[in-house]
C-alpha cells in the first residue's frame, strides 16, 4: 500500500448538517429517524436546520439510530491536531 495521506477538509459542516448527512447515508427519512428514536420529526427537522440545539442526550439517541459515535454529531468540525479537548 502506498503512503497514507490525510483527507483534506473541503467544507465546514454544522451539527445539524452532520445529522442530516448521516441520516441520508443510512437512507432514512426524517420520519424513519423519528420512528427509530422517539424524537418527533419536527424536532429532527429543527435540529437539522440548526434551529434547536442537539444536546448530549439527543446526540446519544440519534447516534445509536445512525450507528455512529455521538461525538461525530456533536463535534463535526473538530480537528484533533489543532484543538485541545480540555
Amino acid at each position: 500500500m502506498s503512503e497514507y495521506h490525510k483527507a483534506k477538509r473541503r467544507i465546514e459542516v454544522s451539527v445539524g448538517e452532520s445529522v442530516r448527512i448521516l441520516r441520508e447515508l443510512q437512507d432514512m427519512s426524517q420520519n424513519d429517524l423519528a420512528a427509530a428514536t422517539g424524537i418527533p420529526q419536527s424536532t429532527i427537522s429543527a435540529i437539522e436546520n440548526d434551529r434547536v440545539r442537539l444536546g448530549v442526550e439527543r446526540a446519544k439517541i440519534l447516534a445509536r439510530a445512525l450507528q455512529c459515535h455521538p461525538a461525530v454529531l456533536v463535534f463535526p468540525g473538530w480537528d484533533i491536531e489543532h484543538e485541545s479537548a480540555a
